[in-house]
């Protein structure tokens, strides 16, 4: 789940989503899948378009392996989208 979102609150989103399993009698993905998959979507197009703002920040190391990492001072820096997707790419790809 997204790293701004409370313990509580995200306690209380996956309980809605095990009612809702039950009920409707399937398997539902988890919240942290979830956040993922879509982190890791939205991180690829923005890859892959070179005229998107924010593609200069997702550039590779040396190896060409992982890409470097954000340097951030604050901790809601560190918690906004391009440095917690890069840290969950970099991550995919090891």
């Amino acid at each position: 789940m997204a790293p701004w979102t409370a313990a509580s609150d995200k306690g209380r989103l996956q309980r809605v989503i095990r009612s809702a399993e039950k009920v409707i009698g399937c398997n539902l993905p988890s919240l942290q899948d979830l956040y993922t998959s879509r982190t890791l979507r939205r991180a690829g197009k923005i890859v892959a378009d070179p005229f998107h703002p924010g593609h200069k920040l997702f550039d590779t190391l040396p190896s060409g392996r992982r890409l470097w990492s954000i340097r951030t001072k604050t901790s809601r820096h560190k918690n906004s989208f391009f440095p917690s997707a890069t840290s969950l790419i970099n991550k995919a790809r090891t």
